[in-house]
């Protein structure tokens, strides 16, 4: 049996955005999941339309439903779904959250691509991080992939150095473009030998980027003190690992048109993972 994608209602929207972010492939600083929750915390006139369960699409040993108890007493089975939920955020919002099935990837999109067409999205985005070769102590930057040359040209700073394996977001901004609903893929450059942590410092400068480009304003303050203490936390943590210690003083004094290729960080990145399994 394949997923199924049950609408209770369809909201009345005016241009949305869709914004995506879904979990499975790889969100260095838990970048996209941040600032998804951070948008969904803040949404107006919020509500759940739609699912799109995937109990019969993923493997339930790597992603497994969750238990809770009910009065105390019974217990309610959460089975992974795919949540549509619309709101207002500067404009009207429409959020897709949750993790990407394992099977079924064609279908999944083309159900997906026909919700963003019957709500009217002029326009989406998907979120992420990615582990680079880059230090903490230097301001976030965020690349982006896009779906047509204008749209590259409107956004700037793309990433133009990979090719590979990828996750079903970005197989969902393909089956968006092809749909006519221009799509952007936004992507946090967190250090890498932070990548597992989350990082407020990659999720504000993921939610200023979808300000910038969708006009969904959240409002960014209640990072500002996390950031604070991630910073603090981080230098803590080098004051006791000095062989990392060196190689971000090593990464800062490289100048930019120094920097390695990107088939070189892929390779430095797992370098320093396998010595640090």
């Amino acid at each position: 049996m394949a997923g199924m994608l049950n609408v209770e209602r369809w909201p009345e929207l005016r241009d949305p955005v869709l914004v995506i972010a879904m979990t499975g492939w790889v969100d260095g600083g838990l970048a996209g999941a941040g600032a998804m929750a951070t948008v969904a915390e803040q949404l107006e006139s919020a509500g759940r339309f739609g699912r799109y369960e995937l109990a019969d699409l993923l493997d339930l040993q790597q992603t497994r439903p969750t238990v809770k108890l009910a009065e105390g007493v019974t217990r309610d089975i959460d089975w992974p779904a795919v949540d549509l939920v619309a709101g207002h955020l500067g404009r009207d919002v429409v959020l897709c959250a949750g993790p990407e099935p394992s099977l079924h990837w064609r279908s999944f999109t083309e159900e997906l691509v026909g919700v963003a067409q019957k709500v009217g999205a002029t326009l989406a985005v998907g979120l992420g991080g990615m582990p680079a070769v880059v230090s903490h102590r230097r301001p976030v930057r965020v690349l982006a992939t896009a779906t047509t040359r204008s749209l590259a040209q409107e956004v700037g700073a793309m990433r133009a150095d990979y090719t590979g394996p990828t996750g079903v977001q970005t197989v969902l901004q393909v089956a968006l473009g092809d749909a006519g609903i221009p799509s952007l893929g936004l992507w946090a450059q967190v250090p890498h030998y932070v990548s597992g942590n989350p990082s407020p410092p990659a999720i504000r400068a993921l939610l200023e980027r979808l300000r910038d480009v969708a006009g969904v304003q959240a409002a960014l303050d209640g990072l500002d003190a996390q950031i604070d203490d991630y910073l603090q936390k981080v230098e803590e943590g080098l004051s006791e690992r000095p062989d990392v210690a060196d190689m971000v003083r090593a990464i800062e004094a490289q100048a930019e048109d120094e920097l390695p290729s990107g088939d070189d960080l892929a390779a430095e990145i797992e370098r320093f993972l396998r010595r640090n399994d």
